[in-house]
Order: structure tokens, then C-alpha cells, then sequence
């Protein structure tokens, strides 16, 4: 069993959050009730357009961290075949699968972590954009 999990990103006071409730609202998500990993009184509560939500993808990088949508990983591959990328994770288009998106534009699928290359997270689109400028 899969183990679902969403961390969030809160616009107005640009912090990584953990929600603890989501309110929905004919089918969509409306009011979003985050903490900070500070703690419980360090949270935000609000409107969903204030946060943007990010799902764990169900696998860690090679340092044991969860791996979320937005997050910005390179990759380690096991061949030397292959050479390394940095993306974008997010959900794919096309197919429930998660998948990143290079710099040169590529879409790359992330099927499982240490087969043929593992993954590091190396920041956030929101936090650090400035990794996505940068060379590999």
C-alpha cells in the first residue's frame, strides 16, 4: 500500500508547510489547514489558491528523503551510458506515473530509485530556483 502524504507551500508567507486537514468544497480542496515543522503554533491556515500542494511520490532519493512533487533532483546513473539531469518532479501528463522535466526540455519517467541511477533532491521550485539555472 501506497503511502499518501502532501506537503504544501504557503504564497503568503513563502514556507514550507505540513497540512494537517483539507477542507473540501464541491469536490475541490477550499480551505487548507497547514503547520509549520516547527510546530503547531507556527501554521497557516487559509484558501487553497494561497498554498500550492505538492503529493510525496512514494520513493526516497539516495540520502533517505521522501521525494515530493517540485522538488528539484539530479540524477545518479549507473551507467556510463547515461549522463546526469536535473528536473522538475511532477505528475505526469500523460499517465499516472510522476516524472521530471529537464532543463533541456525532456521528459524523464521515474519509475523506481537505485535500479539504473538513483536520485538526490537537491531543493525546491519554490525555495531554491535558482538550482534549475545551474549546470548539473
Amino acid at each position: 500500500m501506497r503511502e499518501i502524504k502532501f506537503r504544501v507551500w504557503d504564497h503568503n508567507t513563502n514556507t514550507m508547510m505540513i497540512p494537517d486537514y483539507f477542507e473540501f468544497y464541491d469536490g475541490k480542496i477550499d480551505w487548507i489547514e497547514a503547520g509549520r515543522e516547527a510546530g503547531p503554533e507556527s501554521g497557516n491556515d487559509g484558501f487553497s489558491d494561497q498554498f500550492e500542494i505538492m503529493q510525496y511520490i512514494g520513493l526516497h532519493d539516495k540520502n533517505g528523503r521522501e521525494i515530493y512533487e517540485g522538488d528539484i533532483i539530479v540524477t545518479h546513473p549507473k551507467t556510463k551510458y547515461e549522463t546526469p539531469k536535473s528536473g522538475v518532479v511532477q505528475y505526469g501528463d500523460c499517465r499516472p506515473m510522476f516524472q521530471y522535466k529537464s532543463g533541456d526540455g525532456e521528459e524523464y519517467s521515474i519509475w523506481n530509485n537505485n535500479f539504473y541511477r538513483t536520485y538526490e533532491v537537491i531543493g525546491n521550485i519554490f525555495e531554491n530556483p535558482k538550482l534549475l539555472e545551474a549546470p548539473v
